[in-house]
Protein backbone atom coordinates (compact mmCIF):
# COMPACT_ATOMS: atom_id res chain seq x y z
CA UNK A 1 0.00 0.00 0.00
CA UNK A 2 1.33 3.51 -1.00
CA UNK A 3 1.41 5.80 1.57
CA UNK A 4 -0.45 9.27 0.69
CA UNK A 5 1.77 12.19 0.17
CA UNK A 6 1.57 15.44 1.72
CA UNK A 7 0.88 18.69 0.20
CA UNK A 8 3.69 21.01 0.62
CA UNK A 9 4.76 24.28 0.31
CA UNK A 10 7.55 25.07 -2.74
CA UNK A 11 10.55 23.16 -2.62
CA UNK A 12 13.95 25.06 -2.85
CA UNK A 13 17.19 23.22 -3.32
CA UNK A 14 19.85 23.73 -1.21
CA UNK A 15 23.14 22.16 -2.66
CA UNK A 16 26.04 24.46 -3.56
CA UNK A 17 25.09 26.52 -6.85
CA UNK A 18 21.45 26.45 -6.82
CA UNK A 19 19.00 29.08 -7.99
CA UNK A 20 15.42 28.82 -6.88
CA UNK A 21 14.48 25.37 -8.28
CA UNK A 22 10.88 25.75 -8.43
CA UNK A 23 8.68 28.63 -10.38
CA UNK A 24 6.22 29.73 -7.53
CA UNK A 25 8.94 31.86 -5.82
CA UNK A 26 9.38 34.08 -9.06
CA UNK A 27 8.06 37.89 -8.78
CA UNK A 28 4.43 38.37 -7.99
CA UNK A 29 4.80 42.03 -8.22
CA UNK A 30 0.95 42.12 -8.97
CA UNK A 31 -0.09 40.88 -6.11
CA UNK A 32 1.64 43.41 -3.69
CA UNK A 33 0.28 46.49 -5.86
CA UNK A 34 -2.63 49.16 -4.81
CA UNK A 35 -5.64 48.25 -6.43
CA UNK A 36 -7.13 49.81 -10.03
CA UNK A 37 -7.10 52.72 -10.55
CA UNK A 38 -3.97 53.29 -7.49
CA UNK A 39 -1.72 50.40 -8.60
CA UNK A 40 0.78 54.06 -10.20
CA UNK A 41 1.03 54.26 -6.12
CA UNK A 42 3.31 51.42 -5.48
CA UNK A 43 6.07 52.51 -7.46
CA UNK A 44 6.18 55.92 -5.40
CA UNK A 45 5.68 53.86 -2.39
CA UNK A 46 8.31 51.71 -3.14
CA UNK A 47 10.72 54.96 -3.64
CA UNK A 48 9.70 55.90 0.00
CA UNK A 49 10.45 52.74 1.20
CA UNK A 50 14.09 52.43 -0.59
CA UNK A 51 14.20 56.22 0.79
CA UNK A 52 13.58 55.22 4.91
CA UNK A 53 15.53 51.72 4.64
CA UNK A 54 18.75 53.97 3.22
CA UNK A 55 18.18 56.71 6.06
CA UNK A 56 18.09 53.87 8.42
CA UNK A 57 21.07 52.16 7.04
CA UNK A 58 22.94 55.53 6.46
CA UNK A 59 24.81 53.94 3.24
CA UNK A 60 22.70 53.07 0.05
CA UNK A 61 25.68 50.74 -0.94
CA UNK A 62 24.22 48.15 1.92
CA UNK A 63 20.54 48.57 0.90
CA UNK A 64 21.80 47.72 -2.85
CA UNK A 65 23.90 45.19 -2.06
CA UNK A 66 21.29 43.55 0.06
CA UNK A 67 18.35 44.11 -2.49
CA UNK A 68 20.78 42.77 -5.79
CA UNK A 69 20.61 39.41 -4.53
CA UNK A 70 17.01 39.14 -3.88
CA UNK A 71 16.55 39.69 -7.22
CA UNK A 72 18.98 37.42 -8.81
CA UNK A 73 16.62 34.87 -7.26
CA UNK A 74 13.72 36.25 -8.49
CA UNK A 75 11.75 37.85 -5.20
CA UNK A 76 12.28 41.02 -6.27
CA UNK A 77 11.80 41.86 -9.95
CA UNK A 78 14.01 44.64 -11.77
CA UNK A 79 10.68 46.73 -12.37
CA UNK A 80 9.63 46.49 -8.35
CA UNK A 81 13.62 47.15 -7.59
CA UNK A 82 13.95 49.86 -9.67
CA UNK A 83 11.65 52.78 -7.53
CA UNK A 84 13.45 51.07 -4.47
CA UNK A 85 17.08 52.10 -5.71
CA UNK A 86 15.68 55.31 -6.73
CA UNK A 87 14.61 55.95 -3.08
CA UNK A 88 18.11 55.01 -1.99
CA UNK A 89 19.47 57.94 -3.85
CA UNK A 90 17.25 59.97 -1.99
CA UNK A 91 17.95 58.28 1.06
CA UNK A 92 21.49 58.61 0.91
CA UNK A 93 21.44 62.70 0.85
CA UNK A 94 20.03 62.80 4.50
CA UNK A 95 24.09 62.12 5.42
CA UNK A 96 24.84 64.81 3.75
CA UNK A 97 21.99 66.84 5.37
CA UNK A 98 22.85 66.24 8.86
CA UNK A 99 26.79 66.79 8.33
CA UNK A 100 25.58 70.07 7.26
CA UNK A 101 23.39 70.50 9.91
CA UNK A 102 26.41 69.89 12.61
CA UNK A 103 28.44 72.23 10.55
CA UNK A 104 29.84 75.60 12.10
CA UNK A 105 27.56 78.47 12.24
CA UNK A 106 29.79 80.51 9.87
CA UNK A 107 29.77 77.11 7.33
CA UNK A 108 26.24 76.58 7.96
CA UNK A 109 24.64 78.33 4.98
CA UNK A 110 27.55 77.12 2.53
CA UNK A 111 27.27 73.41 3.67
CA UNK A 112 23.20 73.47 3.60
CA UNK A 113 23.73 74.94 0.10
CA UNK A 114 25.65 71.68 -0.81
CA UNK A 115 23.98 69.30 0.60
CA UNK A 116 20.38 70.79 -0.73
CA UNK A 117 22.36 70.58 -4.06
CA UNK A 118 23.02 66.84 -3.67
CA UNK A 119 19.69 66.57 -2.69
CA UNK A 120 17.86 68.09 -5.85
CA UNK A 121 20.33 66.55 -8.19
CA UNK A 122 19.08 62.93 -7.46
CA UNK A 123 15.24 64.28 -7.14
CA UNK A 124 15.42 65.65 -10.45
CA UNK A 125 16.77 62.20 -11.72
CA UNK A 126 13.40 60.61 -10.25
CA UNK A 127 11.76 63.55 -12.13
CA UNK A 128 13.51 62.74 -15.29
CA UNK A 129 13.30 58.94 -15.57
CA UNK A 130 10.64 57.92 -13.61
CA UNK A 131 7.39 59.66 -13.38
CA UNK A 132 6.64 59.43 -17.00
CA UNK A 133 6.44 55.89 -18.04
CA UNK A 134 7.67 56.30 -21.58
CA UNK A 135 11.14 57.69 -19.97
CA UNK A 136 11.71 54.92 -17.54
CA UNK A 137 15.08 53.85 -19.81
CA UNK A 138 17.01 52.21 -16.92
CA UNK A 139 15.16 49.29 -17.10
CA UNK A 140 15.05 48.15 -20.67
CA UNK A 141 18.80 49.23 -20.76
CA UNK A 142 19.55 47.09 -17.36
CA UNK A 143 18.14 44.00 -19.27
CA UNK A 144 20.28 44.57 -22.35
CA UNK A 145 23.51 45.08 -20.65
CA UNK A 146 22.83 42.28 -18.19
CA UNK A 147 21.80 39.83 -21.77
CA UNK A 148 25.15 41.20 -23.32
CA UNK A 149 26.92 40.32 -19.69
CA UNK A 150 25.65 37.36 -19.16
CA UNK A 151 27.34 36.46 -22.53
CA UNK A 152 30.47 38.13 -22.68
CA UNK A 153 31.41 38.61 -18.73
CA UNK A 154 34.35 40.57 -20.05
CA UNK A 155 31.64 43.18 -20.88
CA UNK A 156 31.32 44.30 -17.27
CA UNK A 157 35.15 44.87 -16.69
CA UNK A 158 35.48 46.81 -19.98
CA UNK A 159 32.07 49.22 -18.78
CA UNK A 160 33.58 49.89 -15.45
CA UNK A 161 36.97 51.30 -17.10
CA UNK A 162 35.69 52.84 -19.77
CA UNK A 163 32.09 54.59 -17.33
CA UNK A 164 34.60 54.98 -14.60
CA UNK A 165 38.20 55.63 -15.84
CA UNK A 166 38.91 56.58 -19.58
CA UNK A 167 35.53 58.53 -20.00
CA UNK A 168 36.09 60.92 -17.14
CA UNK A 169 39.77 61.38 -17.27
CA UNK A 170 39.05 61.59 -21.33
CA UNK A 171 36.70 64.80 -20.65
CA UNK A 172 39.23 66.25 -17.76
CA UNK A 173 42.23 66.05 -20.41
CA UNK A 174 39.75 67.79 -22.66
CA UNK A 175 38.64 70.24 -20.38
CA UNK A 176 41.96 71.63 -19.83
CA UNK A 177 42.93 72.35 -23.01
CA UNK A 178 39.78 75.00 -22.79
CA UNK A 179 35.75 74.57 -23.81
CA UNK A 180 36.54 75.21 -27.38
CA UNK A 181 38.24 71.86 -27.60
CA UNK A 182 36.23 69.78 -25.54
CA UNK A 183 32.96 71.04 -27.27
CA UNK A 184 34.68 70.38 -30.54
CA UNK A 185 36.02 67.12 -29.67
CA UNK A 186 32.92 65.95 -27.86
CA UNK A 187 30.42 67.27 -29.83
CA UNK A 188 30.60 65.32 -32.67
CA UNK A 189 31.80 62.22 -30.68
CA UNK A 190 27.84 62.51 -28.67
CA UNK A 191 26.37 63.24 -32.27
CA UNK A 192 27.65 60.00 -33.48
CA UNK A 193 26.33 57.95 -30.48
CA UNK A 194 22.93 59.83 -30.77
CA UNK A 195 22.97 59.01 -34.30
CA UNK A 196 23.95 55.57 -33.80
CA UNK A 197 21.07 55.36 -31.05
CA UNK A 198 18.35 56.61 -33.75
CA UNK A 199 19.44 54.53 -36.53
CA UNK A 200 19.31 51.33 -34.00
CA UNK A 201 15.55 52.25 -32.76
CA UNK A 202 14.82 52.48 -36.18
CA UNK A 203 16.27 49.35 -37.69
CA UNK A 204 14.09 47.75 -35.16
CA UNK A 205 10.73 49.28 -35.12
CA UNK A 206 10.60 51.16 -38.67
CA UNK A 207 13.27 49.61 -40.75
CA UNK A 208 11.14 50.95 -43.61
CA UNK A 209 11.67 54.43 -42.85
CA UNK A 210 15.57 54.16 -43.51
CA UNK A 211 17.82 53.72 -46.62
CA UNK A 212 18.23 49.97 -47.21
CA UNK A 213 21.56 50.63 -46.81
CA UNK A 214 21.30 51.25 -43.08
CA UNK A 215 18.80 48.75 -42.56
CA UNK A 216 21.67 46.25 -41.52
CA UNK A 217 24.61 46.92 -40.13
CA UNK A 218 26.27 44.25 -41.79
CA UNK A 219 28.37 45.99 -44.92
CA UNK A 220 30.53 47.27 -41.30
CA UNK A 221 33.28 45.13 -40.99
CA UNK A 222 32.64 42.57 -38.18
CA UNK A 223 34.32 43.84 -35.16
CA UNK A 224 32.12 47.17 -35.48
CA UNK A 225 29.12 45.15 -35.12
CA UNK A 226 29.80 42.03 -33.32
CA UNK A 227 31.68 41.23 -30.15
CA UNK A 228 32.56 37.91 -31.22
CA UNK A 229 35.89 39.15 -32.74
CA UNK A 230 36.87 41.30 -29.53
CA UNK A 231 35.54 37.92 -27.47
CA UNK A 232 38.10 35.81 -29.37
CA UNK A 233 40.84 38.25 -28.87
CA UNK A 234 39.99 38.42 -24.67
CA UNK A 235 39.91 34.20 -24.29
CA UNK A 236 43.28 34.92 -26.36
CA UNK A 237 44.67 37.03 -23.91
CA UNK A 238 42.91 35.57 -20.46
CA UNK A 239 43.84 31.85 -20.24
CA UNK A 240 42.36 31.29 -17.08
CA UNK A 241 38.88 31.35 -18.92
CA UNK A 242 37.43 33.84 -16.14
CA UNK A 243 36.06 36.41 -18.87
CA UNK A 244 34.58 33.72 -20.81
CA UNK A 245 31.25 31.67 -20.13
CA UNK A 246 31.30 28.41 -19.43
CA UNK A 247 29.78 26.00 -22.11
CA UNK A 248 26.44 24.65 -21.50
CA UNK A 249 28.16 20.80 -22.13
CA UNK A 250 29.56 21.96 -18.66
CA UNK A 251 26.56 23.17 -16.82
CA UNK A 252 24.73 20.20 -17.83
CA UNK A 253 27.25 17.53 -15.91
CA UNK A 254 26.29 19.08 -12.62
CA UNK A 255 23.17 17.63 -11.05
CA UNK A 256 22.71 21.09 -8.95
CA UNK A 257 22.29 22.79 -12.42
CA UNK A 258 20.05 20.74 -14.25
CA UNK A 259 16.43 21.05 -13.73
CA UNK A 260 15.40 18.22 -14.90
CA UNK A 261 17.66 16.22 -11.87
CA UNK A 262 16.57 18.49 -9.32
CA UNK A 263 12.56 17.85 -10.41
CA UNK A 264 13.37 13.89 -10.29
CA UNK A 265 15.41 14.00 -6.64
CA UNK A 266 12.69 14.68 -3.37
CA UNK A 267 15.05 16.93 -1.44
Amino acid sequence: MVPKQRKTGPRISVLPGTRVATRQLQSQDSLYDFPFPFSWLSGYLAILVGAGLTFVLQSSSVFTAAVVPLMGVGVISLERAYPLFLGSNIGTTTTALLAALASPADMLLSALQVALIHFFFNLAGILLWYVVPVLRLPIPLAKRFGDVTAKYRWVAIAYLLLSFLLLPLAAFGLSLAGSTVLAAVGGPLVGLVLLVILVNVLQRHRPAWLPRRLRSWAWLPLWLHSLEPWDRLVGRCCPCRVCSPAPAAAKEAHCYENPEVLASQQL
